[in-house]
Formats: structure tokens, C-alpha cells, sequence
């Protein structure tokens, strides 16, 4: 069966698909596109801005939803940087740009299966791409079927990174300093239910920096340009809902957003590998399973809280992977994993503890796990839905603690719940690593460990995947190298701490 587009059909009726910009971490945009593509919804009008014209350039030239999220899984970010020639740099300091855009057009363009010609040929839908005329200092909106490859360059092209575009006799630049979406034009269109994936942040502290302080002003920009056009909206349903029909609209004009509770670390922790596309893809599908799974018929409140995140902590990442097998013939994880015709599976997980002195103070020590279940044989890439994480979190027996990787995964379309537990027991050193590294594994039917068992394995973290592991142990939102050591160090003295009592002094778990 060949999956339908998920933006290009008029039966999806008036609801809009709004793509702003986030640098090369719209990869976030393509798990929640994924996501919202599985539950049904279908679009007839498409927005995209800075970042956001990749995805909606990629959907417009036909790329599936899922397709779009193995792309992005599979694309090396250091292709964004393109360095000019020797001979561009001895022009400093007069320079149009640091880089050009070889690296995007020769190679980000292609792999993501952005084709300009496609996009203006595509039919039954209406979109736009939002760009700057710099003459006019105003934000225009190209449609798609007048858009050219230098527009969508135009409409990235952050100054000093990049250099603007001349087209058509008009200089033109990225519109993220003015506005980051256009709700407002699609409103205009006949949209009447927008969904937004917004992936700016909106930190409500001031970092030092000259990195922050850039991406600070971003902020400022697209978030202020967004809170207008909510206000804005609000009113238009007020006027509604005194009998007017403002721009046509006689119902509510609803607004969904779908956006991280923390901001994404930036571009160059991208680029350096200290967050993956993994990581990003399965992180904007969880945040979009979670809204779907919560969202209020009426979407959300047409006010600045709409995208404000909470302060961050200190905090550590890393990203682990767990590879084994799994039989659907018993539900038993031992049994299951000796299976001669059990299924390999792997699980790839990035874990977030986004505040580690308040992980090492909690009972049952939680963070936070974004991850996708990979099966070859069967064909899959599925990526979590919900999830929960701990480590050395305390049972029921005073000699025993768990090491939790749970995962919530639709499997043909029904929701079941991967269960993956290392139990670490009080004992001699010897079986330290077999308990660490053995994850015992049962797939439920349902939303959580209390359905039916329905498949039984056992994972493994093998030797190169650990040593993988501690290359990415990373410290987030540390300010300096001092802050960055002693974060990391809280970690691993908590971690290594937890093994020392259970394997050495063989206390009691705590």
C-alpha cells in the first residue's frame, strides 16, 4: 500500500501544518511530523520558515513522514558546514558570510529528497515559504508554486553564517529576525486548525556567551513575533464569538503546538556529535505522542505561555545501545533470548538527566529516555511514544535494585509497552558487569507492564557499545569548563558509588 503524503490532499479539509525554523535541529520536526502522520492527521495547508523550509520542502516533493525521519536519522550534520575558500577568507573583514551553501545544495538537499521542481508542481494544497526582503524589511510569503532552490537558500540564510540571496532583482535573507511562522497568512488562506512544531526555545534566563547570546536574540525575535500572532488570533476568535466572521472563519480558529519542555541543545552540539539525529527524530515523536495524548479539543491557550520552557539545570547525557533478541513464542526473557527463532531487536536510547543533583536526591533516581526500537527482520524503526528510565531505583527485596529501559511503541498500529529491566543484585564483584549489562527484556500489550506479555527476551551491552557509551557522556547547560567537570563528576561519583555498595561492600541498597 503506498502511504498518502501528508501534506497534498484537500480531504484533509482546513487544518495547516506550521514548520518554523531551528537550525539543522528541525530533525525534531520530522519525528513529530512522523508521529502526527500515524495518528490520521492530513493537511491541506503548509507553512515554513528558516529550518522549517527543509521539512516542508522534503513533504511538498514527496517524501513520506517516515521516510522524512530515516533521512534525518541517517544525515551526517557536519555537511551543513561549508567553509569558503582560502582565497573568500582573505577578504576578512569584509566578508559577505564565514560559509556558502556547497554543503546544503550539494548535499543535505539531495539526501533529504528536496526537489524544487516537485514542490512547485505539487497540487491540491496550499503553501508558502517565509523569507526576508531585505529592501522592504518585510517578511514575504512565496508560494509553493512560484518557489525557486535560491529562495529556499534565501529563506536559511542566517547573516554572518551565510550570505544573503539576490533573486528577481531583490536581496533576501532569513525571516527568523522578524517572524519565525506565518499563522496569520494561513489563517488568511481558509486554515482554521494550525499545528506548529516549534523548535526555538524560550529559556527565561539570560546565558553568557557569545553562542547564547546569538541564539538569545533569535529568540527573542521569533518568540515575540509568535506571541503577537497568538494575541492576534485570539481576537479573531473573539470577534467570532460576537457573530462576526473575520478572513471568512464563522468557528474558532484552533492552534496546536508541539514543542520540547527543555530547549534542544544548539547547532554545534549537533555538528559535534554531543546529540545525534537519533536523538532529536525520537524526541519530537515522543513530545507529539504526549501531546496528542493530552491535547485539549480547543489546542492550546493563545497566550505567552504557549511556548515558554522551564530553567534549565545541570545536567548529563548519553546515549546507549542495547542489542539482543526476543521471542514472541514464550514470556519468559531468558527463555526468550535463547530462542532459535527469537527476533533481533536493538534498542538505541539517549538518556537525559536534566538535573543530576536532583536525580542523586530522588528515591527512585528517574530521568528522562528518548529512544526507538530497531528490528531488521521485522522491518521496523519505531520510536517511543513515553518512556521511563531510572537507575538503581529500589524493590521490594532489601539485596535488589532495578536499572529501568521502558518504552512505549505502536506495533501495528496498537500501543505496546517494552519493559527492560538489569537487576542488580548484592554480591561479588565478579557479576558486576553480566548484571549491568543484561537487560531482561517483556513486550506488553497496552500503555505500561500490567498488559499481557506477548514477547520475552534478553538485550545486551556489549564492550565496544559501552566504551560508545562513555564517549558520549555529556554535560548540558553547565556554564564553563569548572561547571561542565563538576557535573560530570556528580554523575559518575553516584554511579560509581551505587556499584561500589552493591558489588564491594555488598551494603544494603539505598
Amino acid at each position: 500500500m503506498t502511504a498518502r503524503p501528508a501534506i497534498a490532499s484537500a480531504r484533509a479539509g482546513r487544518r495547516a501544518l506550521i514548520l518554523p525554523g531551528g537550525g539543522m535541529r528541525v530533525a525534531y520536526q520530522a519525528g513529530a511530523i512522523q508521529r502526527l502522520h500515524e495518528e490520521g492527521l492530513r493537511f491541506s495547508y503548509g507553512d515554513g520558515t528558516s529550518g522549517g523550509i527543509m521539512n516542508l520542502g522534503a513533504l511538498l516533493s514527496g517524501v513520506t513522514p517516515e521516510d522524512l525521519a530515516l533521512r534525518w536519522r541517517r544525515l551526517r550534520p557536519t555537511a551543513f558546514v561549508s567553509p569558503l575558500s582560502l582565497r573568500g577568507y582573505l577578504k576578512f573583514p569584509r566578508l559577505a558570510a564565514f560559509g556558502d551553501f556547497d554543503g546544503i545544495t550539494g548535499t543535505i538537499f539531495p539526501h533529504l529528497g528536496i526537489d524544487p521542481d516537485k514542490i512547485r508542481a505539487s497540487r491540491g494544497v496550499t503553501a508558502q515559504f517565509n523569507i526576508c526582503n531585505f529592501r522592504r524589511k518585510a517578511v514575504e510569503a512565496i508560494p509553493h508554486t512560484r518557489i525557486t532552490l535560491n529562495h529556499m537558500l534565501a529563506g536559511m540564510s542566517l547573516p554572518m553564517f551565510t550570505p544573503a540571496v539576490v533573486e528577481g532583482g531583490e536581496t533576501w535573507t532569513d525571516a527568523v529576525w522578524i517572524q519565525d511562522s506565518n499563522l496569520l497568512k494561513t489563517a488568511e488562506a481558509g486554515a482554521n486548525e494550525l499545528w506548529v512544531v516549534w523548535c526555538i526555545g524560550n529559556t527565561p534566563a539570560w546565558q553568557t556567551g557569545m553562542l547564547n547570546q546569538y541564539v538569545h536574540m533569535i529568540e527573542m525575535s521569533a518568540v515575540a513575533a509568535l506571541n503577537a500572532e497568538l494575541a492576534a488570533i485570539a481576537q479573531l476568535n473573539n470577534r467570532i464569538a460576537a457573530g462576526e466572521a473575520p478572513l471568512g472563519h464563522k468557528t474558532p480558529i484552533k492552534v496546536h503546538l508541539i514543542r520540547p519542555d527543555l530547549p534542544i541543545p544548539l547547532d554545534p552540539d549537533y555538528v559535534a556529535g554531543k546529540v545525534s539525529g537519533n536523538a532529536l527524530v525520537d524526541q519530537g515523536y515522543m513530545d507529539a505522542s504526549r501531546y496528542l495524548a493530552a491535547r485539549a479539543a480547543g489546542g492550546i491557550a493563545l497566550d505567552e505561555s504557549a511556548t515558554m520552557t522551564a530553567r534549565p539545570k545541570r545536567g548529563v547525557s548519553f546515549r546507549e545501545r542495547m542489542a539482543g533478541r526476543i521471542s514472541f513464542d514464550t514470556t519468559d526473557p531468558v527463555t526468550g533470548g535463547v530462542d532459535r527463532n527469537a527476533v533481533p531487536v536493538v534498542l538505541n536510547a539517549t538518556i537525559n538527566l536534566r538535573d543530576v543533583a536532583g536525580f542523586v536526591r530522588d528515591p527512585q533516581h528517574r530521568g528522562e529516555m528518548a529512544a526507538h526500537l530497531y528490528s531488521p527482520r521485522l522491518g521496523f524503526i519505531r520510536p517511543g511514544t513515553d518512556s521511563n528510565f531510572s537507575l538503581f531505583t529500589p524493590s521490594d527485596q532489601p539485596d535488589l535494585t532495578y536499572m529501568t529501559y521502558e518504552l512505549g511503541v505502536l506495533l501495528d498500529g496498537k500501543p505496546h509497552w517494552f519493559s527492560g529491566r538489569k537487576y542488580i543484585r548484592r554480591g561479588w564483584f565478579w557479576r558486576l558487569w553480566r548484571e549491568t549489562t543484561t537487560l531482561h527484556v517483556t513486550l506488553h500489550e497496552g500503555h505500561d507492564r500490567t498488559g499481557p506479555v506477548v514477547a520475552a527476551g534478553i538485550l545486551r551491552l556489549g564492550l565496544i557499545d559501552f566504551i560508545g557509551l562513555m564517549t558520549t557522556l555529556t554535560a548540558r547547560d553547565c556554564p564553563g569548563l569548572g561547571a561542565r567537570l563538576g557535573t560530570t563528576g556528580q554523575f559518575i561519583e553516584y554511579f560509581a558509588g551505587s556499584l561500589v555498595r552493591t558489588y564491594l561492600r555488598k551494603g544494603r541498597a539505598r
